[in-house]
């Protein structure tokens, strides 16, 4: 297992697979190597100019830190398993996968379904060869994404979902992946793999948190595909401390008449990214996109959101809101694409931020790209503070400052939470805005 050279070798290791199948090395040795010639060449998106997916955002404190990969090291993983339930959401009644410092956990796992099959990629390569195969890796290019080829040249092993034409709408699907720190500086590359059959349904939730006090970086990469009439809700969850690095990216393939509905929810992160597209490749596909993010101090989050309409008579929204405090900084950049032969679509797209403090920064580029001429498409973006109006009339009828502003801020975003038709899921991440928003409230001048 020889180290290999690279021009960046904060990111080198030893490759080497938990398990001994020929089939499963041979596989994903073959994704390997070509990645990591790609991400070796292509390196991270440091350049400032002539890059515009990455115009405002600086990913030079990633690509100069010094992470460890160690997903094999022996270190006290069932601690975590103890007391899971305290910073995720859960439900004795979802299918829970969790993996820890990217090992796989198998005793979280509490229920088993036929109608839906929730593996490891091992198993997965074990039990539907043919399938991942066709699918690990068709949609998440890596030809001019660093971090994809770097996600994918350190692939080991990752979450494996197959829905069946019999699976029933309530089927929930908890995917954790936790990152312990028990390893400081440590960078771990989650992977999942995501099938819906035709006329399926399911609901899954994909939750990435950090234990990390000290550096971290998750680098992950999602493949869903939804087959026709098949329906996916699904739920991101990214919960990291606050010198951790966060860099998603999400890669949604749809056929006709399916259904793919997800809320992203972001908070905590000092660099955050989550890279979302959507190709809608089936007449009649229908997508619904939302996402609430929050920032604060000198954090940064960006959004790069896409929803390419390939195929007529589809219908997509894009609904993101953002709450930005102190000297924070978010991106959100939403970009729809109507091709030639996509005539009768229906798209929408919207983002809205509230900025509590006078240093806050939100840089908003919605945009539309429309080659059909018989198509019902909008965007908008808006950014301000709390009405000043609105916190007078509450503060008349008794309420303090910082009371009055949180309410506002609360209803601001249950715009986006009330999306969360899982309860345990929705208890959760309103515990969750709870405990960060009063926070928010202190630097914005109207509440002293």
């Amino acid at each position: 297992m020889a180290e290999i050279s690279s021009k960046y070798p904060q990111y080198t290791h030893d490759y080497h697979l938990v398990g001994s199948d020929k089939t499963e090395t041979t596989l994903l040795e073959e994704m390997r190597q070509p990645a990591w010639t790609v991400f070796n060449n292509i390196g991270l998106p440091t350049a400032r100019r002539g890059n515009e997916k990455w115009k405002y955002t600086d990913v030079r404190p990633i690509a100069n830190k010094t992470f460890v990969y160690a997903p094999n090291v022996s270190i006290d993983r069932g601690l975590e398993l103890k007391s899971l339930e305290n910073f995720t959401p859960n439900s004795d009644d979802w299918i829970n996968l969790v993996f820890i410092d990217g090992v796989y956990q198998p005793r979280a796992n509490k229920k088993i379904l036929d109608s839906v099959e929730v593996s490891t990629l091992h198993e997965a390569l074990e039990n539907h060869e043919e399938l991942v195969k066709k699918y690990l890796g068709r949609e998440a290019d890596y030809s001019e994404d660093g971090f994809t080829a770097l996600n994918t040249a350190f692939i080991e092993d990752g979450a494996f979902v197959l829905a069946s034409e019999s699976s029933e709408e309530n089927t929930v699907v908890n995917l954790v992946f936790l990152t312990s720190g028990q390893v400081s500086d440590c960078v771990t590359y989650p992977r999942v793999l995501l099938i819906a059959q035709p006329g399926s349904h399911l609901s899954v939730i994909e939750n990435y948190v950090s234990l990390c006090e000290s550096s971290s970086l998750t680098n992950s990469v999602t493949e869903i595909y939804v087959e026709e009439n098949a329906t996916i809700k699904h739920y991101r969850i990214c919960l990291e401390k606050a010198h951790g690095f966060h860099v998603g990216v999400s890669r949604v393939c749809q056929e006709a008449d399916s259904t793919f509905i997800s809320a992203s929810f972001a908070l905590g992160a000092a660099i955050g990214r989550n890279d979302f597209h959507v190709l809608l490749d089936g007449e009649g596909a229908n997508c619904e996109l939302s996402g609430l993010y929050l920032t604060l101090n000198d954090q940064h989050q960006d959004n790069f959101i896409s929803i390419d309409h390939a195929k007529p008579n589809g219908t997509s929204r894009l609904f993101y809101k953002g709450i930005l405090d102190g000297s924070s900084k978010a991106v959100f950049g939403g970009n729809v694409i109507v091709r030639k032969n996509a005539q009768k679509t229906d798209a929408q797209q919207t983002d809205k931020n509230l900025l509590l403090s006078d240093s806050a920064e939100i840089d908003s580029k919605p945009s539309l790209l429309i080659y059909a001429d018989d198509v019902v498409c909008g965007h908008g973006a808006t950014a301000g503070h709390i009405d000043e109006d609105t916190l007078f009339y509450m503060r008349s009828r008794g309420l303090d400052a910082e009371t009055a502003s949180r309410i506002l801020i609360h209803a601001f975003a249950a715009e986006i939470l009330d999306k969360v038709d899982l309860l345990p899921l929705g208890e959760f991440l309103n515990n969750i805005y709870d405990e960060y928003i009063p926070s928010a409230t202190l630097s914005f001048g109207s509440v002293q």
